[in-house]
This record gives C-alpha cells, structure tokens and sequence, in this order.
C-alpha cells in the first residue's frame, strides 16, 4: 500500500496497516505535530489534511488512508525551513501559547483558508470550534487566520489568472471552419 505523505510516495509495509495513523506518522516517520491527546477524535490535537480536508486521525488506521494525500503540519513548511504565512501568523499573533493544538488548529485554519480566503471573524470561529485549545482564549488564534487571509487571497487570484490563461480557445462555429478551410485554401 502507499500513502503520500508530504509530496512524498510512502511504501508501507504490511505489518504497519492495522497500526492507528497517529502513531505510524509519529513512529515510523518521525512526523510528530499531530498529538495523541483524547484518543476519541474529539479534540482536533490529531487533525491532518487529507486531500486537502481536516481528519482528526487518534481513532483511524492507516488502511484507511491507501492511496490518499496527506498533508502534516511538517509539511506545510517551505523545504528550507521557512514557515508558511499561516504559521508565522500564529507565531506573530501569540497563538502557539503551548503548542500542544496548534498543529491541528494551524491545518484546520489552513484547510478552511483553502475554501474561504476572506472569511468573517465568525467564519473563523465556527471553522475552529471543534479544535480545543486551554491557553490562548481562541482570540490569538483567530487573529492569526485573519492575519493569514490575504495570502490566501493572493493564492486564489494567483490560481484564477492561471486558469484563465489557460481557458481553451471558443469553440468556433461552423461559420468560422467554413472561413478557416477556404483561408486554407
């Protein structure tokens, strides 16, 4: 079976797909954001992306992930080390107090981002509500993610310009073959 796991292709073995995906990221791959914590999927310290969607994965195995794209807060970082703008915001902003949920709170942010780059603050707090967090008070934290929108918000017009260069060409009317195959002669 396979996973990919960061951008990267993960072959893993047989004995590994009855083992709880937590434990198999934190173990066998030494990717340690997502926290063990309630080991009932309830508290959001667990979340990853999977195609791009939060999974709080404490209570999943990892046969349940053959095949799929999975993004940890690992990889959410430059490969140089240098944070993504919605990391930096959490550290900008106070948000990381002790850092036990930040890793799912910064996924989940992300995810929400990903549909939404310009949320309202009450967008924000119903998007994170399910991810607990004792320290900050929620506020920091929701600072950070308006803090991180408009990065978002350049991605989508960077991915609207894109798409839009790369729109077919009209379909032509037959008028236009018509044209076309007398211009050609």
């Amino acid at each position: 079976m396979k996973l990919f796991v960061n951008g990267k292709e993960i072959d893993v073995p047989a004995a590994a797909m009855d083992k709880r995906i937590v434990e198999f990221l934190r173990e066998d791959l030494d990717l340690t954001g997502a926290k063990n914590a309630c080991d009932i999927g309830a508290c959001g310290a667990c979340t990853i992306l999977v195609n791009d969607e939060p999974i709080r994965i404490c209570i999943k195995r990892v046969k349940d992930f053959a095949g799929q794209r999975i993004l940890t807060i690992e990889g959410l970082a430059a490969a140089d080390g240098t944070l993504h703008p919605l990391q930096q915001a959490f550290v900008d902003c106070g948000a990381i107090q002790c850092g036990f949920c930040t890793p799912g709170m910064v996924l989940t942010a992300h995810a929400f981002l990903l549909k939404n780059p310009r949320p309202t603050r009450e967008q924000v707090r119903r998007a994170i509500f399910q991810n607990l967090c004792r320290c900050t008070g929620y506020q920091q934290i929701i600072d950070a993610i308006e803090q991180a929108a408009p990065h978002y918000q350049r991605e989508e017009r960077g991915l609207q310009s894109a798409s839009a260069s790369k729109k077919p060409a009209a379909k032509k009317s037959s008028k236009d073959t018509a044209l076309a195959n007398v211009e050609a002669g």
